[in-house]
C-alpha cells in the first residue's frame, strides 16, 4: 500500500489522540506511530521533534481554534474586555469539552501549573489578555506599568487554570456548574479590577498635592 502523502498537523495530532485515547500511553515509537497510520516517518519530523512537542501544540491549537471562532463573529471586535473574555472562556471551554476524554487523560489529577503541555497555551493566552484592552491605571512610569501589565497577565493565565481545574471535576449536566463558575468568577475580577474608584481617589489626592490644602 502506497504510503500516505502531504501529512499535516491536524492529521498527526488527531492520530496522535486517537491512539493515545485508545491505548493510554504514548506511542512506543515514532516509527511505529508511523507504520500505524501508514505515513513516512520523516513527515513526522517535518512538523514536530517528538510527541511531547505534539502535547504541547494540541492546546495550543484549542486555543487558536478559540481565536478563530471568535474571529467570524461580527459583534466580537466591539465588545469591551470583559465580554470579550467571557466570549473566550465559553468558546475555550466548547473547545475543550468537544475534546474531553483526550483533556483529561492529559491533564487529570496532575498540577496544572507545572505542566509543560500547557507552556504554549500559557504564552498565548497571556499575549491574548494582553490585547484585549483591560483598562489599566495610568501609572506614567515604565517599570511600574510593566509590573502592572505582569501582574495582569499571571493573575488572568492562574485564573484560566484555576476555572480548568474546576471544569475537569465538574460532573453537573451539560457543565453547567462551570458555565456559572465562568460568569461569577470573570465578572467578580473585572468588579475588583475596576480602576474608576481609584483613578478618582488618585485624582483627589493629586488635587490636594497641587493646591497644598491645609487640614490643620
Amino acid at each position: 500500500m502506497a504510503r500516505k502523502k502531504n501529512i499535516t498537523k491536524d492529521n498527526l495530532i488527531s492520530w496522535y489522540m486517537e491512539f493515545v485515547l485508545e491505548n493510554n500511553h504514548q506511542p512506543k515509537s515514532v516509527f511505529s506511530f508511523a507504520k500505524e497510520n501508514n505515513f513516512e516517518e520523516s513527515d513526522f519530523y517535518k512538523s514536530y521533534g517528538s510527541f511531547e512537542a505534539i502535547e504541547e501544540s494540541i492546546f495550543s491549537e484549542f486555543f487558536n481554534n478559540t481565536i478563530k471562532v471568535l474571529a467570524k463573529s461580527e459583534e466580537y471586535p466591539d465588545y469591551d474586555a470583559r465580554n470579550k473574555l467571557l466570549s473566550f472562556y465559553f468558546t475555550f471551554f466548547e473547545m475543550l469539552t468537544a475534546n474531553r476524554s483526550y483533556v483529561v487523560y492529559a491533564l487529570k489529577g496532575k498540577d496544572l501549573k507545572k505542566l509543560k503541555n500547557l507552556k504554549h497555551l500559557g504564552k498565548d493566552f497571556k499575549t491574548y489578555v494582553k490585547n484585549i484592552g483591560i483598562e489599566k491605571i495610568d501609572l506614567k512610569e515604565e517599570r511600574l506599568e510593566k509590573i502592572q501589565d505582569k501582574g495582569i497577565e499571571e493573575s488572568s493565565w492562574l485564573h484560566l487554570l484555576i476555572t480548568m481545574k474546576f471544569w475537569l471535576d465538574d460532573t453537573s449536566a451539560s457543565f453547567e456548574k462551570t458555565d456559572i463558575f465562568i460568569e461569577k468568577s470573570i465578572n467578580a475580577r473585572f468588579d475588583l479590577m475596576d480602576i474608576k474608584p481609584l483613578k478618582s481617589i488618585i485624582d483627589f489626592g493629586k488635587f490636594i498635592l497641587k493646591e497644598k490644602v491645609n487640614f490643620n
